[in-house]
């Protein structure tokens, strides 16, 4: 047996690495689609990109926790405008 035909004993992980490799490359797109990634057969055989899935998906619904819950009253838009439209008054203001 020549050297190019020996398997190497860390070929399942180097496999395996790989297919991780390509599953976290494709990971973007498989949460863009309807079915998402959670089905994904990789997940079913792979604790690490399984327990990453989980992770990601968990970091996503808090994140959607931060965002407002309503849109502040035109008011505050308009004091905003305001405000950066005459910044001397403002300063005027806080030195009197």
């Amino acid at each position: 047996m020549n050297a190019a035909n020996k398997i190497s004993p860390n070929a399942p992980k180097q496999r395996a690495e790989q297919d991780c490799h390509s599953f976290q490359a494709q990971l973007p797109e498989l949460f863009d689609t309807d079915t998402g990634v959670t089905g994904h057969p990789h997940l079913a055989d792979c604790k690490d990109c399984a327990a990453l899935v989980r992770d990601l998906e968990y970091i996503a619904a808090q994140a959607k926790l931060l965002l407002p819950l309503h849109d502040p009253s035109p008011t505050v838009w308009n004091n905003i405008q305001s405000a950066l439209s005459h910044p001397d008054e403002d300063s005027n203001h806080k030195n009197a």
